[in-house]
């Protein structure tokens, strides 16, 4: 079974948000069932509610994220994954030095979806900007979904 993890920063608003768009593209190809996919954040505190504005994002795409609670990266979760996308250089760049064994398997969602790096920013001072950059992530997911497949099946022990 593929595994993709998302990673943000506090794992409050990108990463839930870009779990929640693949898993509704899985949903949509009939695949859910085949992969695991989860969220988490390089300075995540465990155990918070997405933020107000991440969940009505979600609810304007027909997305719930009720049940996601915040958590940090660790080394057995990053192990079990196939794929690790996050959201800018710098968050590719920490994972990689501080545990270089998955170093190989994580990289920029922009890049796993359309090939182009670029960071996708933390714009969480307004509604506005979390609104353009939940549209951001989405047309990257949708997009992008069969890259980003393919790259997890290359990585697929």
């Amino acid at each position: 079974m593929p595994s993709v993890l998302f990673v943000c920063t506090a794992n409050r608003f990108r990463s839930p948000l870009a779990s929640a768009f693949f898993k509704n593209e899985l949903d949509q190809n009939s695949a859910a069932a085949q992969w695991t996919v989860d969220s988490a954040g390089t300075w995540a505190e465990r155990g918070l509610p997405p933020l107000p504005e991440a969940s009505l994002i979600a609810r304007k795409y027909d997305l719930d994220l009720t049940r996601h609670r915040s958590k940090p990266v660790t080394a057995s979760l990053l192990t079990a994954q196939d794929l690790i996308l996050v959201m800018e250089a710098g968050q590719r760049e920490a994972l990689q030095n501080e545990f270089p064994a998955i170093g190989g398997r994580v990289h920029l969602l922009s890049w796993a979806a359309e090939r182009r790096n670029y960071d996708i920013p933390d714009t969480i001072h307004s509604l506005d900007a979390m609104l353009e950059v939940s549209a951001v992530l989405h047309d990257l997911i949708h997009k992008g979904f069969s890259n980003i497949c393919e790259l997890a099946a290359q990585f697929h022990r």
